[in-house]
């Protein structure tokens, strides 16, 4: 999109320009009242092929609907050189000369009134976010700088998924992805610049999944060409058998992330082993691996990219520690518990405390220029937009194979400054008060879902919890979506927690 507006607007302001584009607004893009989306029905039909579907757009200088997807707007607009045309579903206007969707000042305060407008007639208010991104999220979202409020009884967006044959592993990782607030910033404003055959593309189809998802449809989805790219693009979950939620996820933002790289945002950076791609900026943090030596108390430190923090549970063949130890322990996240149970922070003070090598692990000291023991601590040099954390619930050893069932509770909001590397600097050089890090809330982060796995290892069933907007959740079973409870969400037994940083957030 072109910031600083389009050269070619001038050719369609002139006589009574705001009243017509006013109509089509009022008409077309924001109906309002059921005659205006009667009116909308009956009319928004491609002028070429009679769809109503592949992204109809309007010409802004005479009545004429057209497929953007299959190009039918853009031979009207060469034939006829009319080079503006409005998306009938998002309100962006389209240059045909820059070739991309341009901004303009008169025409943003008149889509603005009359989504107001709109929104006012169907109960949807609108907010405001007071929040100063940083430099690396602002182009991002300096093309969304306003959000939607969603009224308590709207349920745009949930949208049950047909289970193809064992598909519940994918259905409940799509209600995650789906209800992702930046996520949906991006594929609804329709950001995906394709380099790739758009039917081999994940990207594509996400945007479509995207579109179907918002569309205010309440029938449940079929994702048979979802289906059909994972097992094309990620071979190792293709067939009928139950696959994992969690190797899923991994592997659906691995290939997102290579069919993002026609983006404006995938340009590599200096960084060759960072990409500034939508999945990147969204979901990827970066680990801190210190070594210490021994001997010398030398230290070598390497950061490498994460999407997700896998967290040991009691119950494994690994030993756990600690397990809800009194005093601060109990307090830390603001998590309730009885006595003895194991809390998500538990989980991170375990990934996150210093452990010893052993004598069998010895590795070569750069001050020492020899072998010596070492232990090795993990914490976050840098935190991502969406934390996803995975409870190790599957155990695969030689000996055991088996689910690990404990209870782990989680909090709707946690504060991870305490497994930050700064605040392990800051305790290191005998700053106790609070690092800098906790004065800007930057590490604070709202659950928005949960996926739980039910039944054993070798038969069970996924579903997942979704927050709709805050303090109003979902319960997404396949096609059956219904309503939940604060109390069903944190009494579930949790297998991928996701949480989105709050100063990012909004309702």
């Amino acid at each position: 999109m072109f910031p600083a507006g389009c050269s070619h607007v001038n050719g369609f302001k002139v006589e009574n320009w705001k009243q017509n584009l006013r109509v089509i607004y009022q008409c077309f893009v924001w109906s309002a009242t059921a005659e205006t989306r009667r009116r909308k029905a009956r009319s928004c039909i491609c002028h070429m092929c009679g769809a109503h579907l592949n992204r109809l757009h309007s010409c802004l200088y005479c009545v004429f609907f057209g497929c953007f997807t299959k190009k039918h707007i853009h031979e009207h607009a060469k034939s006829k050189r009319h080079n503006l045309a409005i998306d009938l579903l998002y309100g962006g206007i389209y240059c045909f000369v820059c070739q991309d969707y341009i901004y303009d000042k008169d025409m943003e305060q008149i889509a603005k009134e009359e989504q107001r407008k709109a929104w006012k007639m169907q109960g949807v208010g609108e907010k405001y976010s007071t929040w100063e991104p940083t430099k690396r999220e602002l182009e991002l979202l300096r093309h969304n700088p306003k959000r939607r409020k969603i009224t308590t009884n709207c349920t745009i967006g949930l949208r049950g998924l047909i289970n193809l044959g064992n598909t519940c592993f994918m259905n409940c990782i799509v209600q995650a992805l789906t209800h992702t607030p930046l996520l949906r910033d991006f594929f609804l404003s329709d950001r995906h610049k394709c380099e790739m055959q758009s039917d081999s593309c994940l990207v594509c189809e996400m945007s479509q999944l995207f579109q179907e998802f918002y569309s205010g449809h309440r029938s449940p989805h079929i994702p048979f060409r979802l289906l059909h790219l994972v097992w094309t693009h990620a071979r190792h979950l293709a067939g009928y058998e139950q696959q994992d939620a969690h190797e899923f996820l991994i592997a659906a933002l691995d290939v997102l992330h290579r069919h993002c790289k026609g983006d404006d945002n995938s340009k590599k950076t200096n960084n060759p082993n960072h990409c500034n791609c939508i999945i990147d900026q969204i979901f990827t943090g970066g680990l801190q691996s210190d070594v210490t030596c021994q001997v010398c108390h030398g230290v070598s430190t390497t950061i490498d990219p994460f999407c997700d923090i896998s967290l040991d549970l009691p119950g494994s063949s690994m030993p756990f520690w600690p397990l809800s130890p009194g005093g601060e322990g109990n307090v830390v996240n603001g998590e309730s518990h009885l006595s003895g149970s194991t809390t998500l922070t538990d989980c991170l003070r375990r990934f996150t405390r210093p452990e010893h090598l052993g004598s069998g692990a010895k590795i070569k000291c750069g001050g020492c220029h020899s072998y010596q023991e070492s232990t090795k601590q993990l914490t976050m040099k840098k935190l991502p937009i969406v934390a996803c954390f995975h409870l190790k619930r599957f155990e695969h050893s030689a000996k055991l194979r088996r689910k690990i069932t404990t209870y782990v509770s989680f909090p709707l909001e946690l504060d991870m400054t305490p497994f930050m590397a700064s605040s392990k600097e800051s305790r290191m050089n005998g700053q106790y008060q609070q690092p800098l890090d906790t004065l800007n809330n930057d590490n604070k982060y709202s659950l928005f879902a949960v996926v739980n796995h039910q039944g054993t290892l070798e038969s069970g069933h996924y579903t997942s919890f979704i927050r709709q907007h805050r303090d109003q959740w979902f319960k997404c079973d396949d096609a059956v979506i219904t309503k939940a409870t604060i109390k069903d969400v944190l009494d579930s037994e949790g297998y991928l927690l996701f949480y989105h940083k709050q100063f990012l957030e909004y309702e």
